[in-house]
């Protein structure tokens, strides 16, 4: 079902977001019985689909992120769920879902599984090796670089953790860095100084990452002092930018925390009844696809048990 012409005014469900916390909960609750709406304003799948192999989903020794999003999706819609593209621009305390096409429906209960935005490098070279060596997660893809050289952008906790998790991987890991200090905890820059396996190039930027054949061979650095540039080789790039929730629709709820990830309870509800949140969008530690099927699983049956009240 495409658009919102198409969409009735009223659902038991109404899920926004397609990856998979967002089809986890849509299986849930539609098996469940209840009449469920999935909202995406793209591709099904989330950042399965920008990943080009993954390993580490339980039961699936190795599958591309494109084939398993579709079978998530497949199976999500088994079972009636509505899916349809739509752009959210606002969710009010009713449990009203604006459109951007001017449309509104409303959901007994809400399920925002809009997940997250990687800060990209917006340098050459970057997008078009998007799953092809450029990668925003070395639990996910780590496996892939086993015994290559692989670059990693940023000096925070993450950029460092990942590092340390690349190391035990790849052949050698380089972190490249802006300033001259690291931003992360003295621990953690600790295990790295100790770390054989891990060098580190300050006061540089990347500016170009280069390529041989669909497939990520280096990266392009300029000193911020001399502007001199040299080049790395390298077979993956990880960049350590940042992130940020997808949660504009919801910013006058006060369900965010100072980060705009949105806080929820053991059931994955807000402060406000009925409205949920799953996946990589709420404040959590670990975000991989199987914590957001968790997550996604929980809102659809606390949701299911509250509006049918069993």
């Amino acid at each position: 079902m495409q658009g919102g012409l198409h969409m009735e005014r009223q659902y038991d469900l109404v899920i926004i977001g397609a990856g998979p916390a967002g089809l986890s909960a849509a299986l849930y609750g539609s098996r469940a019985g209840l009449k469920t709406l999935i909202l995406e304003n793209g591709a099904p799948g989330g950042k399965l689909i920008k990943t080009n192999k993954i390993s580490n989903y339980p039961g699936v020794k190795e599958i591309e992120g494109t084939q398993l999003a579709m079978d998530m999706f497949d199976q999500a819609t088994s079972f009636q769920a509505e899916y349809a593209y739509g752009d959210v621009n606002k969710i009010d305390e009713n449990k009203d879902v604006y459109l951007s096409d001017g449309s509104v429906v409303n959901g007994k209960a809400i399920i925002l599984a809009t997940g997250t935005k990687e800060r990209l490098l917006n340098i050459p070279g970057e997008k078009e090796n998007l799953g092809h060596g450029v990668s925003f997660c070395a639990v996910c893809d780590g496996a892939f670089f086993r015994d290559k050289d692989v670059v990693v952008i940023g000096g925070g906790n993450s950029a460092l953790e990942e590092s340390i998790y690349l190391a035990g991987l790849a052949r050698s890991v380089t972190i490249v860095i802006r300033r001259d200090v690291f931003r992360a905890e003295e621990h953690i820059q600790s295990q790295i100084e100790e770390n054989e396996k891990i060098r580190v190039i300050k006061k540089h930027i990347p500016v170009q990452i280069l390529s041989l054949e669909g497939k990520v061979s280096g990266i392009e650095l300029e000193n911020v002092d001399t502007h001199e540039t040299q080049i790395v080789e390298c077979s993956g790039i990880f960049p350590y930018v940042g992130q940020d929730p997808n949660t504009d629709c919801v910013q006058g709820l006060g369900v965010l925390n100072e980060r705009g990830y949105v806080l929820v309870d053991a059931n994955c509800q807000t402060k406000i009844p009925g409205i949920y949140a799953a996946g990589d969008v709420i404040d959590k530690e670990l975000r991989q696809v199987v914590t957001a099927c968790n997550d996604g699983a929980i809102a659809a049956q606390h949701a299911f048990h509250t509006i049918k009240g069993i």
